[in-house]
């Protein structure tokens, strides 16, 4: 098997094996990564196909810049959401990206359909892709998986994607790293596929290459996010979400937390006996013992698990992170699943004994829900609205197209509130984080600032998840979106080029979304967040819902979308999109 820029097909049906070269165009005008995912399940699925259904295609691409750039190596996988129903695009860092691109020899990715008759792995290695029996695989949880293929990088599922939990992750490096938000790992669990290896080494830069990195190296060491993130990595967040009033505490109820000295930064530097690729300019995430295993928290586990379930006790918050990577359980749903359900033993909604502050209580009802074991458990691994729908209480928790709010609440900040209702795959900080700049200025922002703000970041992110960058090193990125990289490995884009193909991905994605069903009222303000905020900076606060309305109206008109979220004609020929297969494009527009 062989080529370059070619993708490898895997049907686990019949156990087929191919290898197809990616049109020309593709490449051009969706760069790679998060694009040419998009591109790929635009193609390839009929609307209406169930997300754990034989016919939906799961997507594990790299990047034209993967192993390449400074930063942690990261590749995305590419699939119909099982938690939301939009489209899902999810990245994990740690040793994998960098082998599969390795192991890849020369394609870019590889799209797996149908479902195999038994469990199965996918080992990759000199660019040919295996399908290999994992019987004895199958009931191991992704710390086990990972110790019993230690020969090979890994992305596997625990025990939450093997019972199909719609907000299981894809775990790499034994659960320290995860393709996290919006049910990836349920999908693989649905196809029987337990893993992806990949057997070679990563690639490495030389010449050209090993010199541009060198210097974006400096550049972002002195970069005021490149500072930053070599001191405190992203569990800082939580400093700062506290200090700003944005903090999302005790199930949403108020905005800072008075136990946040017990669970934030220094807490955390306290604990912690290492950090990962320390020599690294860029280096990794601090590691903790906890109750249940070594662990590696990122910013949103003592947000979601500490400060949001009113935990102050760092190594009850540090071990119930690590039962949720060594289940493969997205940290951000589980910890608001947890919070919706301590609410709602509070009102009287469920009958269980749960309060905030409990991490005993907390980590039963995470293994319930993992397993499917209980029946409070089994409403919850569909997520919170899932759950409500069977026991009430819709109002406790709030979330956007069926995913729960991840670390900041926009009742601080508004322009968060719109990029929460807009993000492509529901309610995600990673879309845009206007909220950083907002909740710090000190100045009133406008409508069209915030507007302008989000509309902005999306698109850059758009791109530089196809390149596919590490988030915080994308910030040096930030001046040409990654056309001084381009061109060393002769991909000749101008800066505008790149600005057009962000927000051509973006509004492809939403065509997506649009056809499986999506419109205005899925970019919906949550009920909760129209409710006053308690204590901290932003007392007080609420989102106005005719204000983000007449938000929402300008952010659609900026894009060139219509007033119902659907983009227009004239704004699908003036990115190029005329062409999406057959019909597609046609049909929305008819049945809008």
């Amino acid at each position: 098997m062989a080529g370059t820029d070619s993708i490898v097909r895997v049907d686990l049906a019949d156990e087929s094996v191919t290898s197809e070269p990616v049109p020309d165009s593709w490449l051009r005008e969706y760069v790679g990564g998060k694009g040419l995912g998009a591109r790929y399940l635009y193609e390839e699925l009929e609307p209406g196909v169930d997300p754990l259904g034989g016919s939906n295609v799961l997507c594990v691409l790299t990047g034209p810049l993967t192993g390449y750039l400074p930063g942690e190596q990261r590749y995305v996988v590419v699939t119909k959401s099982p938690l939301t129903g939009t489209f899902l695009d999810s990245y994990a860092g740690g040793s994998m990206a960098g082998r599969l691109a390795g192991s890849l020899g020369g394609h870019v990715g590889v799209v797996v359909s149908g479902r195999a008759d038994r469990p199965v792995v996918l080992e990759v290695e000199a660019g040919e892709v295996s399908i290999l029996p994992a019987e004895d695989l199958w009931g191991l949880d992704a710390r086990e998986t990972d110790e019993r293929l230690a020969d090979a990088a890994v992305a596997c599922i625990g025990t939450a994607g093997e019972n199909r939990v719609s907000y299981a992750t894809i775990a790499t490096d034994g659960g320290d790293h995860h393709a996290g938000r919006g049910g990836a790992g349920a999908v693989m669990g649905s196809k029987r596929l337990k893993a992806v290896v990949a057997r070679d080494g990563p690639l490495e830069p030389d010449g050209e290459l090993e010199a541009l990195r060198e210097r974006y190296e400096t550049r972002f060491a002195e970069d005021d996010t490149g500072r930053w993130h070599a001191a405190s990595e992203t569990v800082e967040t939580l400093d700062f979400a506290n200090e700003t009033g944005v903090l999302p505490t005790r199930g949403w109820q108020e905005g800072s937390f008075d136990g946040a000295e017990g669970v934030g930064i220094e807490a955390i530097r306290d604990a912690a006996h290492d950090r990962e690729r320390a020599d690294d300019p860029v280096p990794g995430g601090f590691r903790v013992e906890s109750d249940d295993g070594e662990s590696v928290p990122r910013g949103s586990t003592p947000i979601v698990l500490g400060a949001g379930l009113g935990i102050d006790d760092f190594d009850a918050v540090a071990t119930l992170g690590s039962v949720c990577d060594r289940l493969a359980l997205d940290v951000i749903s589980s910890g608001n699943a947890v919070a919706w359900a301590i609410r709602a033993s509070e009102e009287g909604v469920v009958q269980r004994d749960l309060s905030f502050g409990d991490g005993d209580a907390a980590r039963e009802l995470v293994e319930e829900i993992a397993t499917r074991s209980t029946p409070l458990g089994d409403a919850l691994a569909d997520g919170v609205e899932a759950a409500t729908a069977t026991y009430g209480g819709e109002e406790l928790i709030p979330s956007v197209k069926g995913m729960e709010l991840p670390s900041y609440d926009p009742r601080g900040a508004a322009s968060m509130a719109l990029a929460y209702a807009t993000s492509d795959r529901g309610a995600c900080h990673r879309r845009a984080r206007p909220v950083e700049l907002e909740a710090i200025d000190g100045t009133e922002w406008t409508t069209a600032g915030r507007v302008e703000t989000v509309v902005a970041e999306q698109d850059r992110r758009a791109v530089l998840w196809s390149l596919i960058a590490d988030d915080f090193f994308g910030e040096a990125l930030t001046a040409d979106l990654g056309a001084e990289w381009l061109a060393a490995v002769d991909r000749t884009y101008e800066p505008a080029d790149l600005r057009r193909v962000g927000a051509r991905i973006w509004t492809l994605v939403r065509l997506f979304n649009v056809r499986e069903g999506f419109s205005r009222s899925d970019d919906r303000l949550p009920e909760r967040l129209t409710e006053p905020l308690e204590g901290g900076p932003n007392d007080g606060g609420r989102i106005d819902p005719d204000a983000f309305d007449a938000m929402l109206d300008r952010y659609y008109e900026r894009r060139g979308w219509d007033e119902n979220g659907v983009p227009t004609a004239e704004t699908i020929r003036g990115l190029g999109l005329e062409s999406l297969t057959p019909d597609g494009v046609e049909e929305i527009l008819d049945g809008r």
